[in-house]
């Protein structure tokens, strides 16, 4: 599908996720264990204080979307591929598993369906094949789609079906910081997600569990959900406890637009008849 195209007659062209802890609840355990390894990564291969790392670890997450993010701006320096590589490649993968009610319900969702996670390929890659999940994307935009290897400065979109690294969009360079690394909650990486991915964010529902991702989301212009809570949080369009209450809670994905006309207009006749 092109990426240009809308869908003729629905509410939204194209569906943003977050991945982490929306595509699947956090009490599978690999948030704690990534934490635990970033933390083991910062006293072992940084040399940091092990009295102080656990509360640097958690507020480089708090200011600057992750922990990573706050390590560089700090002016640590690392391999970006190693630190993934640590972080993630002892994570207890094995605890998610296929899950094919949420696969169901995405195959049926007419919209161009898009990740955006924080998160380096090979862990997305890792997180949505235990899920089952992979077939139901068309796109990744994942930390090597913001944060470009100094080798080549064109973003592209992670095992894409309809971009690549010949037809991708490429954000302007100004975009990119080769000190810092771009990154939710930062609206310019919001932003900057929504240039390569070419979608119009009138158009674009954003799905995430964190209420900071959520605030940036609207603020860079998308219609919003907050997973994983039944109250609004700033900056929500709709909340969802679970992202398999989607089809309840959001049934336009799957509506033409004339279709909740006429619905509208058929709860107005039943209820001039009831009254």
């Amino acid at each position: 599908m092109d990426a240009s195209c809308g869908i003729v007659g629905f509410k939204y062209d194209c569906l943003l996720f977050d991945m982490d802890d929306t595509l699947y609840p956090l009490s599978s355990g690999l948030n704690l264990a990534c934490r635990k390894n970033i933390e083991e990564y910062m006293l072992k291969h940084l040399h940091m204080e092990e009295s102080e790392v656990p509360k640097i670890c958690l507020d480089f997450y708090k200011e600057y979307g992750t922990t990573m993010a706050g390590l560089k701006a700090f002016g640590y320096e690392f391999d970006n591929d190693e630190f993934h590589a640590y972080v993630h490649g002892t994570l207890p993968y094995w605890k998610l598993k296929p899950d094919p009610v949420l696969r169901n319900l995405l195959l049926s969702m007419p919209q161009r369906k898009i990740i955006f996670t924080n998160a380096d390929e090979a862990h997305a890659h890792q997180v949505l094949n235990r899920l089952g999940l992979i077939e139901c994307f068309d796109s990744v935009i994942c930390f090597e789609t913001l944060n470009p290897p100094d080798h080549t400065d064109n973003p592209v979109l992670a095992w894409g079906n309809s971009l690549n690294k010949e037809g991708c969009n490429q954000v302007e360079s100004g975009c990119f910081n080769k000190t810092q690394i771009l990154c939710k909650p930062s609206v310019e990486a919001i932003e900057a997600a929504i240039q390569i991915a070419n979608v119009d964010p009138r158009k674009t529902l954003f799905f995430d569990d964190s209420a900071r991702n959520i605030a940036s989301g609207k603020a860079a212009g998308l219609n919003t959900v907050i997973v994983g809570r039944s109250d609004l949080v700033p900056g929500a369009d709709h909340a969802l406890n679970s992202i398999h209450n989607i089809k309840e809670a959001l049934p336009e994905i799957w509506e033409a637009e004339g279709d909740q006309q006429q619905m509208i207009q058929s709860q107005a006749v039943e209820t001039m008849v009831l009254a």
